[in-house]
């Protein structure tokens, strides 16, 4: 059987393309073929690159040139996985919502599921963009070599990629990843957060408003995460006690934090409005919020009840991106980080200041005020407190300065 043909099968018995399609997806590879070997290019990469240039050269169609990609990353992608070598697992087709299961199955975060899926789609592509063979663990550590060299990456990105990865062989090919010690790593220096003063975080509070200043407020009372915020539930705000429980944060740990007395009026007056929202959408056949799978199956009417409600709920009703079902979701992240970004230019301030920072400046100020410091780990959700210890060399930098010896030289000198 020729190589087209082969490609053809490969085709049609993975249902990559539709049946009335393998016959132009064929013609590509074969033109693919013909200029690769009249160029004499060893790399698979090269040979794409002026095969694509040389279609828009000859006037083809975007669709055409789209097209001809898709064909040709199909192509290379068959002829690894046909070239392999024994230790190396062949990855399916249908890889991409075997990981999504699989990450359902382990109650992943929505978030966690969209990140794992990118990377692993991106490591597809670029497997389809590399010609020479290897293991999978080759291949994996190559591809965080060239993350770490050629793009770029931070540290902390190449090691989300890495799990992903990781994840992939692991729990969905069933294999272990081995000889990973000689990956180029991205280097990751000790970097100091960035904090507000107190003056400071007043004035980004000041230069914002409605719902987006409340959740600010929030964030800086309690040192929060972001998503801590918007997946906040009614029922986990103990205003008595000035409490906020987190649940499932970080590492899926719930603990406690400060519920400022100041925030307490305006936030009762808001979930007043929120309640009337659940009213309403409860008339309307709605109302029903996102529960825990565990949660759902043990109390099926829970999500109704008012004390799950989301104390910053969406706007409208969306379908769930996992079931299909329409409901009202939490607020939407980027809506206060686009409203912190707008208050930090309005206050006139330089820091590079984002929401995160309201976290760091939160940690920062109680230290300043003699707050033990194993306190202040359980308020952030620190499960070291080497993590938590990094603000110690904040208020270093903060609290009493040394001089300088250029104003010492000059008072001597006045």
């Amino acid at each position: 059987m020729s190589a087209a043909d082969e490609y053809s099968d490969y085709l049609r018995s993975n249902r990559l393309v539709a049946g009335n399609r393998i016959q132009y997806y064929s013609g590509w590879v074969k033109a693919y073929r013909t200029l690769k070997h009249r160029y004499m290019e060893p790399s698979a990469e090269k040979a794409k690159l002026k095969f694509i240039e040389q279609l828009r050269k000859d006037g083809r169609e975007d669709w055409q040139i789209e097209q001809a990609e898709d064909a040709v990353r199909i192509y290379l992608e068959f002829r690894k996985r046909s070239a392999s070598s024994d230790n190396t697992v062949s990855i399916p087709a249908d890889i991409l919502e075997r990981v999504r299961e699989g990450l359902r199955l382990k109650h992943y975060a929505y978030r966690t599921e969209k990140s794992y899926v990118h990377w692993v789609e991106r490591y597809l592509k670029y497997l389809g963009s590399i010609d020479a063979d290897a293991s999978s663990s080759e291949r994996v550590r190559n591809y965080l070599t060239y993350l770490a060299i050629d793009r770029k990456v931070s540290a902390s990105t190449q090691n989300q990629a890495f799990s992903a990865l990781l994840f992939l062989h692991r729990d969905i090919l069933g294999m272990e990843l081995e000889g990973l010690r000689d990956t180029v790593r991205a280097k990751r220096g000790r970097k100091l957060p960035v904090v507000l003063s107190q003056a400071e975080v007043m004035k980004v509070l000041e230069n914002s408003s409605g719902i987006s200043r409340l959740a600010l407020r929030l964030l800086y009372s309690g040192g929060l995460r972001l998503m801590e915020v918007v997946r906040l539930r009614v029922k986990d705000i103990d205003f008595d006690n000035n409490l906020i429980f987190v649940r499932d944060g970080k590492g899926g740990n719930d603990r406690t934090t400060l519920l400022a007395e100041a925030v307490k009026p305006d936030l009762i007056l808001h979930l007043g409005h929120v309640r009337k929202i659940h009213e309403d959408d409860l008339a309307s056949g709605a109302g029903d919020v996102w529960m825990p799978d565990a949660l759902s199956r043990k109390y099926p009417s829970a999500g109704k009840e008012w004390g799950w409600q989301y104390v910053f709920p969406a706007r409208g009703l969306s379908p769930d991106p996992r079931s299909g079902t329409v409901r009202r979701h939490h607020l939407s992240p980027g809506s206060i980080q686009r409203a912190m970004k707008k208050a930090v230019r309005t206050a006139g301030l330089v820091k590079h200041a984002s929401v995160h920072t309201l976290r760091h400046s939160f940690a920062t100020h109680l230290l300043m005020d003699g707050v033990d410091l194993r306190e202040i780990q359980e308020y952030l959700g620190h499960k070291s407190i080497e993590t938590t210890m990094i603000y110690t060399h904040v208020i270093r930098n903060l609290r009493n300065p040394a001089v300088s010896p250029l104003d010492r030289l000059e008072m001597i000198h006045e």
